[in-house]
């Protein structure tokens, strides 16, 4: 699934456009923009030059934050006319979260250099999740392991070879944020990482299990399991969760 990219002129601190679907598993009916962009190359009028109007409470941000934005709405945009011929900036909800147009859902992501965009109309998708995030060492997985990971995760970590255990922590934290990003806006309850354990890996497939350990409503109980993909994008672990309409 790969997509032309689009004709929109960039600001110089934003470029070039990744068009390529990057996971083995297809979303029928979805489309998906990354760029890359450079921090140092950013100024204030990549706004204008971009054609978005910042939000109030970016203006007086740090430039790193305000590229972060641009970069991911310039993504979501793209994506939007891709899907509906209609390019549209999502705002910024009460909960942070962006608004998407009615009768589509989406998710847009940023790390280091990279921001991305995946979106798809409601009639086939309910939910969408998308998480990026730098390969974790084997010392920083270890370090962090204990906020992120359950404890049957912790247990599957030490049992993995010590050059796996990055990739472990790494695919447990992204996946985990991107099932947030699929599943709060149907449940409108904030749940975290102790919520939800990674129940199967399957390296050679790029996928793997979520299961929430805790009730988030009558349709969401413990125990229920959603699939959960990723893909390397160098130098970044990028994970996908996908609800079904």
């Amino acid at each position: 699934m790969t997509a032309a990219p689009p004709a929109t002129r960039l600001p110089v601190s934003c470029g070039p456009w990744l068009t390529a679907w990057p996971w083995a598993e297809t979303l029928p009916g979805a489309r998906w923009l990354a760029l890359r962009y450079d921090r140092v190359a950013f100024t204030p009028e990549a706004w204008s030059h971009a054609a978005v109007t910042p939000p109030e409470a970016l203006r007086s941000a740090a430039p790193k934050r305000q590229l972060e934005f641009l970069a991911g709405r310039l993504c979501a945009r793209e994506a939007l006319n891709a899907l509906s011929g209609e390019p549209c900036v999502p705002a910024i909800g009460a909960d942070r979260a962006p608004c998407w147009p009615a009768g589509t859902v989406g998710s847009i992501t940023h790390s280091g250099d990279l921001a991305a965009a995946l979106v798809a109309g409601t009639e086939r998708w309910r939910g969408l999740g998308q998480d990026a995030e730098t390969l974790l060492d084997e010392a920083r997985a270890a370090r962090l392991g204990p906020q992120i990971l359950t404890p049957d995760e912790r247990h599957w970590f030490d049992t993995l070879p010590r050059e796996q255990r990055g990739e472990f922590v790494t695919l447990a934290f992204s996946l985990k944020e991107s099932l947030f990003k699929a599943l709060f806006p149907l449940v409108g309850v904030r749940f975290y990482f102790q919520d939800a354990e990674l129940t199967d890996w399957d390296a050679g497939r790029l996928s793997a299990t979520l299961t929430l350990r805790t009730s988030l409503s009558d349709a969401w109980p413990a125990g229920r399991s959603l699939a959960g993909h990723y893909a390397h994008l160098a130098p970044y672990l990028l994970s996908l969760v996908a609800i079904p309409a």
